[in-house]
């Protein structure tokens, strides 16, 4: 499949039935970093069921909507995070670590007590149920290795660079299955390279380039400044993006209509396609197309329209499904304005 210029994607998550998890426990409670089985309505057989009915039915909202590159909405995670982070070996999952996220809050964390490495395919499965479903471009995301590092107790390596590299090697190995299965798109989801700016220049650009070296298809690196769910008050720039520049990775997704970004930080990174956020999820109203259309207009002055593509600002799970798909609708018809204006 040919995509349009400004192709239009998610930036991976989308709400989930609340025939599937109990909503009211998973907005209770921050993103989980450890397993939290109790948010789920099935158990067994019956979960992989209902989780294979859920893809089907957000993929057919992302078609319906006409979203360029699909997904799953990663509706089988608990948290963009600790499914892929709690499947692999060395990691203690009885006796979770706790330390600060990234406002200050305790948050129990994967515990590491030995060499960390990927014991069999994470996503695989999902991705192969999500090719048969679909001809258009398929996106899969996996937490980055520099976030996982940031976001578990080491108990085994005692240095962070190295236990980054290991989880690169992890992350490495399951985009090979991934890509090999039909994914089109590989996200890396690193918000905590502008969470940790003095740790991403020391190493977080070497964990992803690790992680990425081989990968046969576009990678993504999405850098964000945390769910809209959580994080209401966003600074306007980034304090880490710009050295991304320099990574292998083909395209940067930022954040930007939230926060109100100076999207002059777009030249900063000439050799990249950029997927730049102009739906506002902390806005519970849906977007006039026209708003959207703007936004991309904004962008569209410090890049030219071959290297941008467009989304909402971060992952939409904590949004009312209806409003979820509005935005989506707007953001494709948003798209659509820009491109009759180019021509």
């Amino acid at each position: 499949m040919v995509l349009p210029l400004i192709p239009t994607t998610l930036v991976g998550s989308y709400p989930q039935p609340d025939w599937l998890v109990d909503r009211a426990m998973l907005t209770g409670n921050a993103p989980p970093r450890v397993r939290m089985r109790e948010v789920w309505r099935f158990e067994g057989e019956l979960l992989g069921r209902a989780q294979d009915d859920a893809a089907l039915l957000v993929l057919r909202d992302m078609e319906r909507a006409g979203l360029d590159i699909v997904g799953d909405g990663e509706v089988r995670r608990e948290s963009y995070f600790n499914r892929f982070a709690t499947a692999l070996a060395g990691v203690d999952l009885d006796s979770p670590g706790v330390i600060p996220d990234r406002i200050g809050n305790p948050t129990p964390v994967p515990r590491v007590v030995g060499p960390v490495r990927r014991i069999a395919p994470v996503e695989l499965d999902a991705v192969r149920f999500l090719r048969a479903q679909t001809d258009r471009p398929i996106k899969v995301t996996l937490p980055g290795p520099f976030t996982m590092t940031q976001l578990a107790l080491d108990e085994h390596y005692g240095d962070d660079r190295a236990l980054a590299l290991a989880y690169a090697d992890a992350v490495r190995a399951e985009i090979a299955d991934l890509a090999a299965a039909g994914a089109d798109y590989i996200q890396l989801d690193e918000p905590y390279l502008q969470a940790k700016p003095d740790e991403a220049r020391r190493f977080g650009v070497e964990a992803v380039d690790r992680a990425l070296d081989g990968c046969p298809v576009p990678s993504i690196v999405h850098v964000c400044f945390g769910y809209a769910y959580v994080v209401s008050g966003k600074p306007s720039g980034y304090s880490f993006l710009g050295g991304l520049d320099r990574c292998c990775v083909t395209q940067v997704s930022i954040e930007a209509a939230q926060p109100r970004l100076d999207l002059a930080v777009l030249r900063d990174l000439p050799s990249k396609v950029m997927m730049v956020g102009v739906l506002d999820l902390a806005d519970p109203a849906v977007e006039d197309p026209g708003t959207v259309a703007a936004r991309i207009r904004a962008a569209l002055a410090h890049l030219p329209p071959e290297r941008l593509v467009v989304a909402p600002d971060c992952g939409m799970k904590y949004l009312d499904r209806a409003v979820a798909f509005g935005k989506m609708r707007a953001l494709v018809e948003g798209a659509r304005i820009v491109r009759r204006e180019l021509g």
